[in-house]
């Protein structure tokens, strides 16, 4: 059970393993791009390509859908970047559902676990398997791998790690529950950060803060949905960046150019420096390619 194309490579190594995949459990089609045509999920895209059996449903409870899941006849169900299932849904099985979480549970339950650890400035970050019960990202956690993340990793780049690690350890925790040699361990009753799901609110840049922070939530929302500004009353995302730690001669918010290599935005203990960016109504570009083709209003 998945949608986007982090979901598409756990599936890929439960293919190339020889695992018997009875079903495949993904979002209906939805309209996108220009002419609003419906496309199939990535998840949807593979399993066409392997030819597997696919099922769509609009409500998780629908009574057809329910006949057709328990037709299946599944030992097993496998959640990766899905929906939340109801108990109907994830007690079918006999060896029961478990879930691939993008975080080191129980820190970061939610929907938007790897953008969260990011944007905090986490160190380190890790997959989770877990059995599901009836609060989300609350099951026994089954088995967990940690990794780094780097000094200037994106969200877009440990998302790409990411599920190639959960991958594997998704197929150690199939392994070992149809062996018997996995324990379920409760999650440990600790402060809890969250990490939920990213509005367009929630991705608009706060100057007032340190240039570590702004730093972190840039490369936290990069390349989607995107940290943004306004720049001369435009929306101005921004996909890349470097800190420079000094302390600002401009206003927290206002910016500074030299007009053909740099612009930086002062943050309250230095500048951040745009690298690449996308303003609107125009492409994703370089700096230096923005800087030659924009024209500064005049003081």
């Amino acid at each position: 059970m998945g949608t986007p194309d982090f979901a598409v490579a756990s599936l890929d190594i439960l293919v190339k393993n020889g695992y018997n995949i009875v079903g495949v459990i993904t979002a209906p089609d939805k309209p996108a791009g220009r002419g609003y045509k419906f496309q199939p999920s990535a998840v949807k895209e593979y399993a066409l390509s392997k030819g597997l059996h696919i099922l769509q449903p609009e409500k998780l409870k629908n009574e057809v859908f329910l006949s057709e899941l328990k037709r299946l006849d599944a030992d097993i169900q496998v959640v990766v970047a899905f929906r939340m299932l109801p108990e109907v849904v994830w007690n079918m099985p006999p060896k029961g559902t478990f879930n691939l979480h993008a975080s080191l549970l129980p820190q970061y339950r939610g929907a938007a676990p790897i953008n969260w650890a990011i944007i905090n400035g986490e160190k380190e970050t890790g997959v989770t398997t877990f059995k599901l019960k009836h609060e989300i990202d609350t099951g026994d956690i089954l088995l967990q791998e940690s990794f780094p993340i780097g000094e200037n990793d994106t969200a877009g780049e440990v998302h790409d790690k990411m599920k190639e690690i959960g991958a594997a350890v998704l197929v150690k925790t199939i392994k070992g529950l149809a062996d018997g040699s996995l324990k379920e361990t409760p999650q440990a009753n600790v402060e809890i950060k969250h990490a939920p799901k990213i509005q367009t609110d929630t991705c608009r840049i706060n100057w007032s803060q340190s240039v570590d922070n702004v730093f972190n939530f840039v490369r936290g929302l990069s390349p989607y949905p995107s940290a943004f500004t306004v720049m001369n009353e435009k929306m101005l995302k921004i996909y890349k960046a470097k800190k420079e730690t000094f302390f600002p001669s401009h206003t927290e918010g206002d910016y500074d150019t030299d007009g053909k290599t740099f612009l930086k935005f002062a943050c309250t203990d230095g500048y951040l420096h745009l690298l690449e960016i996308q303003l609107e109504g125009k492409k994703k570009m370089g700096i230096e390619e923005f800087l030659r083709g924009y024209r500064f209003n005049s003081n």
